[in-house]
């Protein structure tokens, strides 16, 4: 992984692939590469580091029609110029970008390849070594792709050139995204419809196992059998307003200035008649499960805790939170009745989606919250409850998580509803979401604030701890992975409750505690850990709702109902993330190792 372009029919292919690339930057990559196809001339430039180092040693005359780029994520082998993407074939012949990790890499090397000299430490170099084997022994491309990735194990999106065809591209896909955009004398591949929205807002999408050739005017799709599939094409409802930073210096710090926005769409999106609306065949799911099984990673499953917290209290249903990661391979005793939600920002990650490929071969329903319509999780699942956040491009997740918390309390206000239980009843979600955009407005008004205490708080700090019990404990979690993940402070989010059993071992005179304080049953208890803290030498801060505050409390968020409370306590721990990031001089959008949409298990 990380990202693919291509393009057959636009002269300035190098441009055009280039501008995409550059919308894909946000993803993360270590590494980028191009290949333009012109006539009997090819040009091949890799490059470590960013899209502009790479634009720095591209040649004025790198032109043509036919065209691939990629930027890469490091999976297989260090970032350096060999391992970066496209890859070329030992005779010279195929030329290949790829997406996703190839786990029997290694014994197809040993069995098809053992004569061949391998320039790279991936398994994409592979690929494209077995491909020119299969061409040898096949009466066409088409066939020799076929036969490729019927050997192929893993999950792949693959984008190839023959450099001897001036007239064709070629795609494959497995569990790894991939679009064709389609054209008026051109046609376009992208690994995200960003990259190309510029050129196109219809799109195709790829199944798993097919393949694509692309021609300058027109495409055919095969299935893995190589019988031709006919499929219809959607439009990408994406505006190049919606992936531009505009006046902000960063994308992450937009995206938390957009989270009222959100709230307030989402408000217009799940109601009808001034009332709660979630699809009946969604509610009925929810309705007929006896236990709900939240799959997710990281910022999402952190989101999903506090779904639990709001589908039990409001809609009576147990729930189970689990990373997917680990599901998929240590799956637990299941109920009888069991309901999949799967949340994902993309609707890609593959750790989440090999679980849903699991259970839907057992039978079990799936529901998706996603922020992508027609991501693969989506179109996978039984039933999608969208986020409307609008495209989410800084690495760090903001508005996505809010959004998908969001979504959450409305779905168990919609199912506690027609359960006609009594706290879902009483509970106004639309009038309190509006509560709670209003808060948000007031919190990001504070910024200057929140700039100085995360410079006074954490300065060179090289670790933090966030502590908070009930939801604020789940909080805590997402607070500690936003500051980790793009200032390298090393955080941790504990339960208030459990420093005491070990962790308050850590601290030391100055060491960073930040306590989050929203729950009047638990408030009191945490400002005694605080105190616990306190007298071991650490340098505390605290966020607490203003109906629990006092004189002596650092930020005071704006009081919205409690079961919300999660939507107003993680604003201030996202800003105080964005400015020690800032502060440390970091690459707030694009942190190192770190990829927006994890496409690879």
């Amino acid at each position: 992984m990380c990202g693919i372009v291509g393009v057959i029919g636009k002269q300035d292919a190098t441009e055009i692939l280039l501008q995409g690339l550059k919308k894909l930057e946000y993803r993360g990559y270590d590494s980028a590469g191009l290949f333009v196809l012109d006539g009997s001339q090819q040009k091949l430039v890799k490059s470590v580091g960013r899209i502009r180092d790479l634009e720095e040693q591209l040649p004025e005359d790198m032109s043509g029609d036919l065209g691939i780029g990629h930027t890469r994520w490091a999976t297989h082998g260090k970032p350096t110029v060999e391992n970066a993407h496209p890859h070329q074939s030992f005779d010279g012949r195929f030329v290949l970008v790829h997406n996703g990790v190839i786990a029997n890499f290694n014994e197809l090397k040993e069995q098809y390849l053992s004569d061949v000299t391998f320039q790279s430490d991936t398994d994409t170099e592979v690929i494209v070594h077995l491909l020119a084997k299969m061409a040898q022994q096949t009466s066409s491309v088409k066939e020799a792709i076929l036969k490729t990735t019927s050997l192929l194990e893993g999950s792949y999106s693959l984008v190839i050139i023959d450099v001897t065809d001036n007239d064709h591209l070629y795609v494959a896909k497995n569990k790894s995204p991939l679009l064709i955009g389609l054209g008026d004398g051109f046609n376009v591949v992208c690994s995200d419809a960003m990259a190309m929205i510029s050129q196109t807002h219809d799109f195709v999408e790829i199944m798993d196992g097919e393949m694509v050739i692309l021609e300058r005017n027109g495409i055919q799709i095969f299935d893995a059998d190589g019988q031709e599939v006919s499929r219809e094409s959607y439009e990408a409802n994406l505006s190049l307003d919606d992936i531009e930073k505009g006046t902000y210096d960063h994308y992450m710090l937009k995206e938390i200035d957009e989270q009222p926005t959100v709230m307030r769409r989402l408000i217009q999106e799940y109601s009808l008649e001034q009332q709660v609306h979630v699809d009946d065949n969604v509610i009925e799911m929810v309705r007929q499960s006896d236990r709900i099984y939240i799959i997710a990673c990281g910022t999402s499953w952190h989101a999903g805790w506090i779904g639990k917290s709001l589908l039990e209290s409001m809609a009576h249903v147990p729930v189970e939170v689990h990373i997917a990661s680990e599901f998929a391979y240590h799956m637990p005793l299941l109920s009888e009745k069991p309901l999949f939600l799967f949340i994902s920002q993309s609707g890609e990650t593959a750790d989440s989606r090999q679980v849903l490929v699991q259970i839907k071969e057992m039978g079990y329903p799936a529901l998706t919250l996603t922020n992508v319509a027609g991501s693969t999780l989506s179109r996978e699942a039984d039933a999608t409850m969208l986020l409307h956040a609008g495209p989410e491009i800084a690495v760090a997740s903001t508005k996505a998580y809010t959004a998908q918390v969001a979504v959450l309390a409305i779905l168990a206000k919609a199912v506690g509803d027609a359960q006609k239980i009594d706290s879902a009843l009483e509970f106004d979600v639309l009038h309190e979401l509006g509560i709670v955009a209003n808060a948000m407005d007031s919190l990001i008004a504070e910024k200057e604030q929140l700039a100085t205490l995360a410079s006074d708080l954490l300065g060179e700090a090289r670790n933090e701890f966030y502590i908070g019990r009930a939801n604020d404990y789940y909080v805590s979690m997402e607070a500690a992975l936003k500051l980790k993940e793009i200032s390298y402070i090393q955080a941790e989010g504990f339960a208030a409750g459990e420093l005491k059993h070990g962790t308050i071992a850590l601290i030391e005179d100055g060491t960073p505690v930040i306590a989050l304080m929203s729950d009047a049953k638990t408030a009191p208890h945490t400002r005694g850990n605080v105190q616990e803290v306190m007298s071991r030498g650490a340098h505390v801060a605290t966020i607490v709702t203003e109906d629990l505050a006092t004189d002596e409390d650092t930020v005071v968020v704006p009081s919205v109902h409690p079961s919300l409370t999660a939507l107003v306590m993680v604003v201030p721990a996202q800003l105080i993330a964005y400015y020690a990031a800032l502060q440390r001089g970091l690459d707030v959008d694009k942190p190192r190792n770190l990829a927006k949409s994890v496409t690879v298990e």
